[in-house]
């Protein structure tokens, strides 16, 4: 897919330039920009796809992207998503309120299934944990041809008092500042007649793309109905979206699954940690042989992998 490449300074393409190579110069603006970090989950976290996303969100202004990439990291050093497992939110999984479904869209998408209605818990703190926890693991998912995700919301049991305002604004803000270009499409499915108010406050919390996204479909609609055909393999998807599948949520065997997906996130973030630490011992070495031997052997000198950043590094 070509994007629209522009320039941060004047606004259009330059001459000369391919849209790859224009592409390729703008995110090496944005890293410069973003400096260094020490962090290994940030240093994953800022690769040259995530930048691509954060400056397709911003229409290729570097400076612009900068600002935004920039809180994104804050939030991620102080909430850090990586580390949130499957133990932390067990319970707010108990009712099936988010879960990733078994099955993706005809375009290879993963599918996030929400039903606000089943809500189970009081604190915003961990509903919003919850979803975030569920937003990095539907990423992990993704094809490597696929960076978007599907979420279909089902509003059955749902009322004005299941979805508090401050966690759905929370909820907006998460995926709009913090995983930018990562919905490819909101279902919203059989929302009640009540729900217009709610939309209409709601609404102006999403920028205009993310609201394009967003499509209501109902079930004694067929012209609404053709949307679910066109985005899913009707023998797959539930039935109580208007599917074939007759499979529901079930915690026990979700769990396992969650459980084996926190253990491959733990082996891709030790497989990053190994691969820095080993990097970091080489640059050592090129001043003391010595002193890295000796680090190697005492385990002393590995490098610091937390949460604090170096100094962003301006060139």
């Amino acid at each position: 897919m070509s994007f629209l490449f522009k320039s941060s300074n004047s606004g259009t393409t330059e001459k000369g330039l391919s849209l790859e190579e224009q592409q390729e110069k703008q995110i090496n603006e944005l890293r410069k920009e973003l400096g260094e970090y020490s962090s290994a989950a940030i240093q994953d976290f800022l690769s040259d796809a995530s930048l691509s996303r954060f400056l397709r969100a911003r229409n290729w202004n570097v400076q612009k992207a900068s600002k935004m990439m920039k809180a994104a990291v804050k939030w991620r050093l102080a909430f850090k998503p990586e580390n949130i497992c499957w133990a932390d939110i067990a319970q707010e999984a108990e009712t099936g309120k988010i879960y990733r479904a078994d099955y993706k869209d005809k375009q290879g998408r993963t599918v996030l299934v929400l039903r606000p209605g089943l809500e189970n818990t009081t604190s915003a703190t961990g509903q919003i944990k919850y979803l975030v926890y569920s937003l990095e693991k539907a990423i992990m998912n993704l094809t490597e041809d696929q960076e978007k995700m599907v979420w279909l919301t089902d509003f059955q049991c749902w009322t004005l008092g299941s979805t508090p305002l401050k966690v759905t604004r929370e909820t907006v803000n998460v995926l709009q500042d913090c995983y930018p270009e990562r919905l490819g499409l909101a279902i919203l499915y059989n929302p009640p007649r009540i729900f217009e108010s709610f939309w209409k406050i709601v609404k102006p919390f999403l920028d205009h793309e993310t609201r394009k996204k967003v499509k209501f479909v109902y079930s004694n609609d067929k012209e609404s109905q053709k949307i679910m055909a066109e985005v899913f393999d009707m023998e797959e998807l539930d039935s109580a979206f208007g599917g074939k599948n007759p499979a529901t949520f079930e915690y026990n065997s979700y769990a396992e699954r969650m459980q084996e997906d926190d253990k491959k996130m733990g082996s891709l973030h030790s497989s990053t940690d190994s691969f820095l630490e080993s990097s970091e011992k080489e640059a050592n070495g090129a001043d003391s042989d010595a002193s890295s031997e000796a680090s190697f052997y005492s385990g002393t000198d590995s490098p610091r992998l937390d949460d604090e950043h170096s100094t962003p590094k301006n060139s």
